[in-house]
């Protein structure tokens, strides 16, 4: 998964085939990272619909784009770079067109999305009601961080995406990175305090 300059990219084969045409070949790199592509998109938009559109656009520009991956990252690292630039965009425009989203318009399916809720609480209902409770509270915290802190708190600590390779999505430094996602957790502790109180 990550850069590695001594390990050959595990994609490579999938990737020159598919910039010969091959759709199967780029099928089948959508299937390997679909699924994280999804969450990165949905924790960064809180909105189901939303993320559907901006992966079949992801998906597209990648598709289209492939004659001019050079190989200088992994296929990994450079389409996480078109999911996120693609997803801040949005992000943007949809601010400047509506001025924001506000907490009503927050995807209520963030509480019942099976890629988000822990099962094993389904046949309790008051662990149920407790976790739907943390779902709202920390996705109103996450909306209210900036664009660019929410982005490395989902890239961190939903996805699992270690520093340094955030740092090459992003196009940024490592010190960047940790400092955004220092300043993201005391904005988040601080907003969810009194939950736990």
């Amino acid at each position: 998964m990550p850069d590695d300059p001594l390990q050959p990219d595990p994609d490579e084969d999938l990737v020159a085939r598919a910039r010969t045409g091959d759709t199967r070949a780029f099928d089948a790199l959508i299937l390997k990272y679909g699924e994280k592509l999804y969450g990165l998109v949905y924790n960064m938009t809180s909105h189901k619909e939303d993320t559907y559109d901006l992966l079949q656009d992801i998906f597209a520009k990648a598709y289209h784009s492939l004659p001019k991956f050079r190989g200088h990252s992994s296929f990994y690292t450079w389409i996480y770079q078109i999911a996120v630039n693609m997803t801040l965009n949005f992000l943007k425009k949809r601010k400047r067109r509506a001025g924001g989203m506000s907490l009503n318009e927050m995807d209520s399916a963030v509480q019942t999305d099976p890629a988000l809720v822990d099962s094993s609480h389904m046949a309790n209902p008051e662990k149920q009601s407790k976790l739907h409770e943390l779902q709202k509270r920390l996705n109103e915290a996450m909306l209210g961080l900036s664009e660019a802190h929410r982005t490395v708190v989902t890239m961190f600590d939903i996805q699992g995406i270690p520093h340094a390779e955030i740092a090459r999505i992003l196009k940024t430094s490592e010190g960047t990175v940790r400092s955004r996602l220092h300043y993201a957790h005391l904005q988040l502790q601080s907003k969810l305090q009194d939950y736990w109180e």
